[in-house]
């Protein structure tokens, strides 16, 4: 028998200890599901986790898009004026923005609203969870190229801290439209910000239904002159 490297002896066999009866798997999410029987205790454990998992690839996978405020259905256009408000509202606090830069009643300058819109996406993708980690550099880099612009466009517009008026359009001779009428300009004091805001969201989603509604009267009246 070669003694210089013995078989080692037969180890005992050992086995997992049974998992305890008396301790209760946790519900998932904190629901409290002793009250059912075991197979439909299961099998609501596994649809809630189904839906945890659906929802948050929902949201991880879901992509800031560019906002076209031309085309959006009245609905969508209040809810995106409305999250809009907000950012911009969280921006000026957060990152002490004069209204050199964003006034109060950026609102009411298509220019001004168009930019920020475009700030705010471009804010929504690069803080994205996914996102990866010089996306917040990359941001804040084109956010200080947007500050100029946004200066440029207050500077135009002739909107202030305090007063406000439209934003003037120069007419083209021969090149307007019939229906086109130029902007009252006259310049007004901004006094309650908030309710023109509201005021002007409501506007803006009354004039989107009636567009809506003139489109689908024409469709209509096409179908019923083609028959």
């Amino acid at each position: 028998m070669n003694t210089d490297n013995p078989t080692p002896p037969d180890l005992p066999a050992t086995d997992l200890p049974d998992a305890d009866p008396t301790v209760q798997e946790p519900d998932f999410d904190g629901i409290d599901l002793s009250g059912l029987p075991a197979d439909v205790a299961e099998k609501a454990r596994a649809f809630a986790k189904q839906t945890f998992v659906a929802d948050l690839a929902k949201s991880l996978t879901a992509v800031a898009r560019p906002i076209n405020w031309r085309t959006l259905p009245p609905a969508d256009l209040e809810t995106e004026l409305l999250e809009l408000n907000g950012w911009v509202d969280w921006l000026r606090h957060t990152y002490g923005v004069p209204a050199q830069v964003v006034p109060p009643m950026w609102h009411r300058h298509p220019e001004l609203l168009w930019e920020l819109s475009a700030l705010r996406q471009h804010w929504l993708f690069c803080f994205d969870p996914q996102a990866k980690g010089n996306q917040a550099l990359a941001w804040h880099h084109d956010f200080s190229l947007a500050r100029e612009r946004l200066r440029d466009w207050v500077t135009i517009s002739g909107t202030r801290l305090d007063r406000d008026r439209p934003t003037r359009i120069t007419a083209w001779p021969g090149g307007e439209s019939e229906d086109w009428t130029e902007p009252d300009t006259t310049e007004r004091p901004v006094a309650k910000r908030t309710d023109d805001f509201l005021a002007f969201v409501a506007e803006q989603v009354a004039a989107r239904r009636a567009e809506q509604d003139a489109t689908i009267r024409s469709v209509i009246a096409d179908e019923h002159g083609g028959r």
